[in-house]
């Protein structure tokens, strides 16, 4: 831990508490458009898309790309730019390839507010979306890798205990997130997007100075690792999780795959019309190429500044309180906070609102013994979700008390069960006209249940191989199942498609 005393201590501190007024501020102003559980959400048509787009690329990035990816480059070198360069291009692509149809479909559908609702409808299936809804209840595990980042960053920087750090994390994102839904998360982040881009450049040009070199800066960077060690600069980790170009070729399609978790492709109901999936994605691009391809170079300068840390996740917040000067550090910490606040707040968004939207309202009607009116149904959905915004807030603060070996595992661990179960009913869903709901909830069940197998039995060691080969099951099994059920689910499916124009 870095002893920070004085004059940067108290500037980050006041900093601190002037963001944290901000986003306290802007939930309080979201508190009109969060009555509905339409409004609470997504709050469509009440954000610029531009501001959204921001928002998409502040979550994306969260602890992982600011803590935990260059935690990584610090350990295994420069084969993790594998990741992170797949992380703008071929997300980015994804993204671009997805959110058109996924918006289309959401518009066919009178509106959805969760990816959970939006599969339901499109496979006319009430069973899917609860299912879906409990797959989501793994974002517990991404939000405790949050915590753990948020944590680090308070212990490391400031010499605030882990536990004190989980708690004003927490605290404060239930805060926000609680008084003003979806409106507070998306203006926040795109608010945090363009501060963590701005971090992101500022540790791009740190390192003329900390490594040096000028123009051949990179060049002198690779020198300097390797001196260190030579398997630093080799395109393949050994040991680590890029060891092989079947791996690799695995990271990729988690990163093309990744823009379909609940929580960003959410993003895309919060537009009111198609003509703002342009500013959106524009936006989300340019911000997720800054923050996804610039901070693993403060981890791989790190190595230089300080090769013997004893934790890799360390590496930023060490590098940044070693490189720059005071108001310059304070920012940059701030940057860091927000990036992790970011990914947080839509995964608590996403997870409560799955609640109340997802389980609450489709099965509060079945298990009553009285009709329930659609609008006491939908109020009463907002305030399941909100409660259960406090109890999933109480219990992920629980589960961080632990601190886990590697905080970047355990969030691609937590985001690729996700991906694993709905994969297939989504991309099939797109293209493929004879999927139906037998054919997803097979796979759903398949993928998300093979990947748990092969990473706790330690049948497939590497995470994204373990990924790719649940998922390629998950697909294999819908086709199969889709076809023996067609008979049944003609009718319905044909009247689930819409037009490409």
């Amino acid at each position: 831990m870095l002893d920070v005393t004085g004059g940067l201590f108290w500037t980050i501190i006041i900093m601190l508490v002037g963001y944290f007024g901000l986003v306290v501020w802007i939930g309080q102003r979201g508190k009109r458009h969060s009555s509905s559980m339409a409004g609470f959400a997504t709050a469509r048509g009440k954000v610029n898309p531009v501001i959204v787009g921001a928002s998409f690329a502040a979550s994306y990035a969260s602890a992982n790309l600011f803590i935990g990816v260059p935690g990584l480059a610090y350990q295994y070198g420069t084969s993790v730019l594998w990741y992170t360069l797949g992380c703008f291009g071929v997300s980015w692509l994804g993204l671009l390839l997805f959110a058109k149809t996924f918006w289309r479909y959401s518009k066919k559908f009178g509106g959805v507010s969760t990816l959970p609702e939006w599969l339901g409808r499109r496979y006319n299936s009430k069973a899917l979306q609860v299912l879906v809804a409990v797959l989501i209840l793994f974002n517990v595990y991404y939000i405790v890798g949050q915590n753990v980042g948020l944590a680090t960053i308070f212990e490391s920087v400031l010499g605030i205990p882990y536990f004190w750090g989980i708690i004003i994390g927490v605290v404060i994102t239930i805060l926000y997130i609680g008084l003003g839904g979806a409106f507070a998360q998306l203006v926040t982040d795109g608010v945090q997007g363009i501060l963590m881009s701005v971090t992101s450049i500022l540790i791009l040009l740190s390192l003329f100075w900390t490594i040096g070199g000028g123009l051949n800066v990179f060049g002198e960077l690779s020198r300097k690792l390797g001196e260190i060690d030579p398997n630093l600069t080799s395109a393949l980790s050994t040991g680590g999780p890029y060891d092989s170009p079947m791996a690799i070729m695995a990271v990729q399609f988690l990163l093309f795959s990744f823009v379909l978790m609940p929580h960003l492709l959410n993003k895309v109901l919060s537009l009111e019309s198609e003509e703002q999936l342009a500013p959106f994605t524009l936006s989300a691009g340019v911000i997720l190429f800054l923050i996804s391809t610039l901070m693993v170079l403060g981890g791989l300068a790190a190595r230089v500044v300080a090769p013997s840390l004893a934790s890799a996740d360390s590496a930023i917040p060490v590098y940044v309180l070693e490189s720059f000067p005071t108001i310059i550090a304070a920012i940059i910490v701030v940057g860091l906070i927000s990036a992790i606040l970011s990914s947080t707040d839509s995964l608590y968004l996403g997870l409560t609102t799955s609640i109340g939207n997802d389980f609450y309202k489709v099965l509060a009607p079945i298990l009553s013994k009285k009709p329930i009116a659609e609008d006491v149904l939908d109020r009463n959905a907002v305030r399941v979700a909100k409660i259960s915004l406090v109890l999933a807030g109480l219990a992920t603060l629980y589960f961080s008390l632990n601190r886990p070996e590697s905080l970047s595992f355990l969030i691609q661990f937590s985001f690729a069960a996700i991906i694993c179960g709905i994969i297939a009913p989504v991309t099939l869903g797109y293209f493929w006209k004879k999927s139906n709901g037998p054919g997803a909830i097979a796979a759903l069940i398949t993928g998300t249940v093979l990947y748990v197998f092969f990473t706790n039995q330690d049948i497939i060691g590497n995470l994204y191989l373990a990924m790719f080969f649940a998922s390629a099951a998950a697909f294999a099994v819908m086709v199969v199942t889709s076809l023996a059920t067609q008979r049944t689910t003609a009718v319905q499916q044909e009247s689930l498609t819409i037009s490409d124009k």
